[in-house]
């Protein structure tokens, strides 16, 4: 066929070719992999239930899908240049319909063959969830495999009407390219108008392009590009290296348009400048489109990941970089403070940044110690909860990540992607005097929680005191369910706030020294309790391996106060304790031996 070849064909029609065979279609390596997300597979289910339902439809109506662009190939297996999502869901479904019958009653369907996923044919097999949670395309597999059963699960009546819908009245856009077309020009035609295509899978397709077949190591670098960029991806996919590199939460799918990105941006493109959304993708099409580029700019790739790498594995550049991104800094410029300069004035670089974008912007370069430490005072000591809590919550992270690397023989790395995943509070280790619980459900949750400390404690020498509290307790939520008296709760809280010695001074500290990063749930669910139910509630989060900041369990251990005698309370000694800690842990940070940088 010397030209384009346009029709519909029914979905019957793909299962097998003239002879009876199952028809062989081929995914190339230069197109991404299966990546419908149950959303996708379910409204394609809906849509053919619908027509199915029709009632006394014309015989020429059928069900149209979008198009699949195909070309021959010389070996036999049609070539898929576009719809490989739309096929392999149909081929899932079919598959689906095969399981509900009797082997000997089973149809003849359609194969599909992977250039550099070879190993997807076996899981198509054998999907199970095991490997589905080793593979990022297992996994995509797997859970449009599980959508089609569980749809199924429910209209059991309906599969034979909905069966012969798709078979015979669904029909799908065939497009057959001519010999001559080349096959990656027309799918970066028909995708790069695409929401879901993104650049790097659009780049993909460049990367893996044969300029000449004349070429004799073309086919080589091609399989090893191809093998090497998963191997990317796959590292990338690992959070841990995620999350200190990113911020972004909902990046799941393809990882390595990062180290695209970096690249771009070194090269002036992509910066956001040229408000073009596939500026990356041009710029590596016109690049790799040089003789010999396709080896030089992906050994750049790979450079720009060893990197990257190499940051991670360093303890100190992995929590100062970490805390720089998480702060919103450039990866792209980060990456150019570290060209031609030594490790350690990189590193000084860094730091100056860090302390740039939270203790002021004097030169940290000039500052002596005693001023270095009047600096960080002084800026510890004007910032207030509600009016700066941007700004305490960057030095509460940048405390832990400076804690971490205060010794060297710590070989403990904060948990960037538990950080990120998580939602912070800055949490008040000790209450204020106007969180008083107001609303009668608020003032019994906060009883119970202090009967619930009260119970569990053996406290020594207030046995009495104890168990005349408890009954006050039970006795005030008892008559509450009659009739709530704010009078009666005023007189029990003070009780209790005598006895847990949180009235000794009205607790009006707002400062950074009364304050603690916490999860957001942790932090709700006890709200205004008294610092010991606080202190109860997190050591028992700690307990169970849930990601709590090293130093907000430092504070509820008391790991700073000069005397940890009475856990009960936090008081105004144990808040200034904490303060002159973050200040001189901070110190230390800052002054690490300077060098000129280059």
């Amino acid at each position: 066929m010397n030209h384009s070849d346009l029709c519909l064909k029914p979905i019957h029609e793909l299962l097998a070719d003239e002879d009876g065979k199952p028809t062989q279609f081929w995914i190339p390596a230069y197109q991404r992999g299966y990546r419908w997300k149950p959303l996708q597979v379910t409204q394609l289910l809906e849509d053919i239930r619908e027509f199915s339902q029709r009632r006394n439809p014309q015989p020429e109506e059928f069900y149209c899908l979008q198009p699949l662009v195909i070309k021959a190939t010389e070996q036999g297996p049609f070539e898929v240049v576009d719809g490989q999502q739309r096929l392999t869901t149909l081929l899932l479904i079919l598959r689906h319909f095969n399981e509900r019958l009797a082997e000997k009653y089973r149809q003849k369907l359609f194969t599909l063959d992977y250039e550099t996923r070879p190993y997807l044919s076996a899981f198509l097999d054998k999907p199970n969830e095991t490997d589905a949670n080793t593979n990022v395309d297992y996994f995509y597999l797997f859970n449009a495999i599980s959508t089609i059963e569980v749809w199924f699960s429910t209209r059991g009546h309906e599969v034979d009407e909905i069966k012969s819908a798709l078979l015979n009245k669904t029909r799908v856009i065939w497009f057959e390219l001519a010999a001559q077309d080349n096959a990656v020009d027309a799918f970066t035609r028909l995708n790069v108008g695409k929401i879901a295509l993104t650049d790097d899978e659009l780049i993909r397709a460049l990367f893996l392009k044969r300029v000449d077949d004349n070429d004799p190591d073309a086919a080589g670098r091609q399989m090893r590009i191809a093998h090497e960029w998963d191997q990317l991806e796959k590292t990338l996919q690992a959070d841990d290296l995620w999350y200190f590199l990113s911020n972004q939460q909902s990046q799941s799918q393809n990882r390595i348009g990062l180290l695209f990105e970096l690249v771009a941006k070194s090269d002036g493109f992509g910066d956001g400048t040229d408000h073009d959304e596939h500026s990356i993708f041009h710029a590596y099409s016109k690049r790799l489109k040089i003789s010999g580029a396709t080896s030089k700019e992906w050994l750049r790739i790979k450079q720009t990941f060893m990197m990257l790498e190499e940051w991670f594995e360093d303890r100190t550049l992995y929590h100062i970089v970490g805390f720089l991104i998480y702060q919103g800094m450039d990866v792209a410029r980060i990456c150019e403070l570290s060209l031609q300069t030594t490790k350690s004035a990189f590193e000084r670089k860094l730091r100056k940044a860090v302390f740039a974008r939270t203790i002021g912007d004097e030169d940290l370069d000039i500052l002596t110690p005693g001023s270095l430490n009047t600096c960080i005072s002084e800026r510890l000591g004007e910032l207030e909860y509600g009016r700066h809590s941007s700004s305490i919550r960057s030095l509460l992270l940048l405390f832990n990540v400076a804690t971490l690397l205060d010794s060297p023989r710590s070989n403990l790395r904060f948990q960037f992607d538990s950080f990120k995943n998580g939602e912070w509070d800055i949490e008040h280790v000790r209450s204020i005097a106007s969180s008083r619980p107001i609303r009668p459900h608020d003032q019994l949750n906060w009883l119970n929680l202090c009967a619930g400390y009260l119970e569990a404690q053996n406290i020594s020498g207030q046995v009495a005191q104890t168990k005349q509290l408890l009954n006050s307790i039970h006795a005030f939520i008892k008559q509450s369910k009659k009739a709530h008296s704010d009078e009666a709760f005023e007189v029990l809280y003070k009780k209790l706030l005598a006895f847990f010695q949180e009235n000794d001074e009205a607790p009006t500290d707002q400062g950074i020294s009364n304050l603690a990063l916490l999860d957001k749930g942790t932090n709700r669910s006890y709200k205004n309790a008294v610092f010991a139910v606080k202190r109860k509630a997190l050591l028992a989060l700690d307990q169970s391996g849930i990601f709590v900041p090293l130093c907000t369990r430092n504070v509820f251990l008391k790991c700073y106060s000069p005397q940890a005698d009475n856990v009960m309370f936090w008081s105004k000694e144990d808040r200034e304790a904490y303060q002159a800690e973050i200040t001189q842990v901070l110190v230390r940070f800052f002054s690490t031996p300077k060098e000129i940088t280059q």
